[in-house]
């Protein structure tokens, strides 16, 4: 299973999802568009070949760019997921691209949360 991560550039994305990301053991391939650094990523190139099974998208962080992300991949029917940190106040327009969202407290949580999502979807 390929799966792609969308963040907002304001979240502290290595240390918050990357890394545990990469620690958790989940036996997926992740793709972390931004893993040496803020480069633009061509994410609507990588959706129209069809290549990636699920977007996980954090968004505790609101951010335009990743609206416009999700919204490609919705259009190329990549399902989305999306996860959030417990307290945040996430866009109620997400409503209109997915039905998946996934509450979580710290890394532990979002992981186990995630391990057992994956598992049964």
């Amino acid at each position: 299973m390929k799966i792609y991560i969308s963040h907002a550039k304001a979240f502290d994305f290595q240390s918050e999802l990357y890394k545990p990301l990469k620690e958790s053991g989940l036996s997926v391939d992740f793709i972390f568009p931004h893993e040496e650094g803020l480069n633009p990523y061509s994410s609507m190139e990588l959706f129209g070949q069809k290549k990636i099974d699920m977007v996980l998208a954090e968004v505790s962080s609101p951010a335009t760019g990743q609206g416009i992300e999700l919204a490609w991949a919705q259009s190329f029917g990549i399902p989305i997921v999306c996860i959030y940190k417990k307290g945040s106040d996430i866009s109620g327009s997400l409503k209109f691209l997915t039905d998946k969202f996934v509450e979580y407290s710290d890394s532990d949580d979002m992981i186990g949360k995630l391990k057992k999502y994956i598992i049964l979807n």
